[in-house]
């Protein structure tokens, strides 16, 4: 709701013509962080509105529109964080599908990667990516946008 209010200021003045969506994280947070203060809560319904909002509003100016979503590392797909979560990551999806955006799904990413290690190896408390969070996130990134890093080295 706080991007949408400066949208046109922030993003769309400045004509980009690439465009990278990725909000969510704190909208879910404020859910468990704040749950005495429901006027802080970004409930689904809400997320999708404001994220339908974000994409028509650029989407006949803006060459390609790339949806990245938020994230949780959790293993546990119970827990209730995680599971809400998951709700805002089906948005995107469904979405990015429906307008036809690129899709970068950083929740799939972390979730392969502690099917095998803790989450504390890459974020402190869940959310915030350390630099191993974050060379995951941006390995996902570079070969959804057509790169492909290979770090082996010459011979």
């Amino acid at each position: 709701r706080d991007l949408l209010e400066r949208w046109d200021r922030d993003v769309m003045a400045l004509k980009p013509d690439r465009l990278v969506i990725c909000i969510g994280i704190n909208d879910v947070w404020r859910q468990f962080d704040y749950p005495c203060n429901p006027d802080r809560h970004v409930l689904p319904e809400e997320y999708e509105a404001n994220m339908r909002k974000l994409i028509e509003s650029a989407k006949e100016s803006v060459p390609e529109i790339l949806l990245l979503t938020p994230y949780y590392m959790e293993p546990n797909k119970s827990d209730f964080m995680r599971a809400r979560m998951q709700e805002y990551v089906d948005i995107c999806e469904r979405l990015a599908e429906e307008y036809g955006c690129r899709f970068v799904n950083f929740q799939a990413v972390y979730d392969k990667f502690l099917q095998y290690k803790h989450s504390s190896l890459i974020a402190w408390d869940r959310v915030h990516p350390n630099q191993i969070g974050a060379t995951l996130m941006a390995k996902e990134w570079l070969s959804k946008c057509g790169f492909e890093y290979d770090h082996t080295p010459e011979a």
